[in-house]
């Protein structure tokens, strides 16, 4: 009985990986053929436009929200916390710093991977399940040429701009939070705040913006494109894309920070 579940959940396990790996490589090949399409032939510009708008700035407002709550809670957090020390004065520059480097670029990826992956996996999927995909590709048109190279370009591109926003909101919700409860004046925190952050800072949280953008999107759309199953597939789809653009996300802030200190170590030893 024991060696029957054992050998049942080996066979799971082994079904399991085998799937885990033809998504890997279906993923490899449609984020390949993107890339493809970007090159021979880019997004019309109005089409990247409308997809801007509908992915970028139909976020605004959730990523304003998260950015405008992170700087807040740091701003306490720290605040209270250095005040017993005497250092609430470096509240700015520890806020400053920790949104450019890091929140920033992470908060706004996660609000969008809930919110435009799971969208755009979803619309994606709707289109596989009733055949659309098919029928576009039976007009003679490329479908990852007409619907997945363009979201994907807008979304690589609206990232960083996402973030950029997201750090000046979460300086000014730090602002807001030192002025009212650690009594520190305005102007000396937007000074403190623009004094320790140099070109580095603001460069590596952008590009940390332009691969999770692209993460987002080429892996949203990928579960999307592979949907099967009716509506079970589509939920499936969607919530597969959240979960793994979510996981991949947190492991790639590791590498690119990683990176990025080896970069900026190698380019301070120079």
């Amino acid at each position: 009985m024991s060696k029957s579940r054992g050998n049942s959940f080996l066979e799971a396990l082994k079904k399991r990986t085998f799937q885990q790996i033809e998504a890997l490589g279906e993923y490899s090949l449609l984020t390949a053929e993107t890339i493809r399409v970007w090159i021979k032939k880019p997004p019309a510009f109005s089409e990247l436009t409308y997809e801007m708008n509908m992915l970028g700035v139909q976020s605004f407002l959730i990523v304003f929200v998260a950015a405008l709550s992170t700087g807040l809670v740091l701003a306490i957090q720290f605040g209270f916390g250095l005040e017993r020390f005497g250092a609430k004065y470096y509240v700015p520059k520890i806020v400053a710093i920790s949104l450019c480097r890091e929140l920033g670029p992470i908060f706004t990826a996660l609000m969008l991977s809930g919110r435009v992956g799971a969208g755009m996996a979803a619309q994606i999927a709707s289109m596989k399940v009733s055949q659309q995909i098919d029928a576009i590709r039976a007009l003679g048109t490329d479908p990852i040429r007409k619907v997945i190279a363009p979201k994907v370009l807008a979304l690589t591109l609206v990232t960083p701009l996402l973030t950029l926003l997201a750090d000046l909101v979460g300086v000014f919700g730090g602002m807001m939070a030192s002025s009212s409860q650690l009594g520190l004046q305005a102007h000396d925190y937007f000074f403190k705040s623009f004094e320790i952050i140099n070109t580095r800072d603001v460069v590596g949280g952008l590009l940390k913006g332009l691969v999770f953008g692209f993460l987002i999107s080429t892996i949203s759309c990928n579960e999307g494109y592979r949907a099967r199953g009716g509506t079970v597939g589509v939920g499936n789809a969607t919530t597969d894309a959240v979960v793994k653009s979510s996981i991949v996300i947190l492991i790639a802030d590791f590498v690119l920070t990683k990176l990025l200190w080896m970069i900026e170590h190698e380019m301070m030893r120079g």
